[in-house]
């Protein structure tokens, strides 16, 4: 019955595709862009395209989330520094990233410095801003008993604050992607975001289809996975 209900609406909007279509060159049918998947993906292109975006959002991600835990604990410590460190944290938080893909282009150059650096800008903000609420929920009599037995940051602080923490990984990893294929769109040679841009420009309306497709897959594939290790971190939680 779940896979069922699971499969219920995706194959509702596929029906739908498929009449609103109409044999239109800009809205190819799903057998259309089935074949092309397969021809396009299915190919050298997993290495040349698949694979390099995947690593330049692993590592972004990854460092936006070292970035964004490590001062949001410190920032969630101290009262000092969340008083300093407000304002500019709001002020770049509202600052959309792909404004900031021309500055960082100066900066970075146009290699994979720069995409990963794309990635950065816009997932560190979710998990610095919700690590540091979840720090500062803590409960300060529990925190002053930790902290005399010298167990504080490890089995208080980030256990605590972990939910949270977890939340905002989770709103990161889909801000990750779109920046993923936006970095792509600019002084690239390679990734699915210059390959979905290159298809369209050649009127591959198929082709462009295609990696649409691909990436809500991956999306799709990379939520399954973050669910997986939430439930694997947040075990203690969720049986509380």
């Amino acid at each position: 019955m779940r896979v069922v209900n699971a499969l219920a609406v995706p194959l509702l909007l596929v029906g739908v595709w498929w009449l609103v279509s109409g044999g239109s060159f800009y809205l190819p049918s799903p057998g259309r862009v089935a074949a092309a998947f397969a021809e396009t993906w299915f190919s050298e292109r997993v290495l040349t395209d698949v694979l390099p975006s995947l690593a330049r959002l692993a590592a972004g991600y990854t460092l936006a989330g070292v970035i964004g835990v490590g001062l949001g604990v410190a920032i969630g410590l101290s009262s000092g520094l969340r008083a300093a460190a407000e304002p500019v944290l709001e002020f770049f938080r509202a600052v959309p990233p792909p404004v900031l893909v021309p500055l960082i282009m100066l900066f970075a150059g146009i290699d994979n410095a720069m995409k990963v650096a794309v990635i950065v800008s816009g997932c560190v903000w979710p998990i610095l801003l919700n690590t540091v609420e979840g720090v500062r929920a803590i409960d300060e009599v529990l925190a002053d008993t930790c902290k005399l037995y010298g167990v504080r940051l490890r089995h208080l602080v980030l256990r605590s604050a972990s939910p949270q923490i977890m939340a905002g990984l989770r709103q990161a990893l889909s801000i990750g992607i779109i920046l993923m294929v936006i970095s792509e769109m600019f002084a690239s040679s390679s990734g699915l975001g210059f390959t979905i841009v290159l298809f369209q420009r050649g009127f591959q309306i198929a082709e462009m289809w295609s990696g649409i497709v691909l990436l809500g897959l991956i999306g799709w594939g990379l939520s399954l996975v973050f669910r997986m290790v939430e439930k694997r971190v947040l075990a203690w939680y969720h049986r509380a």
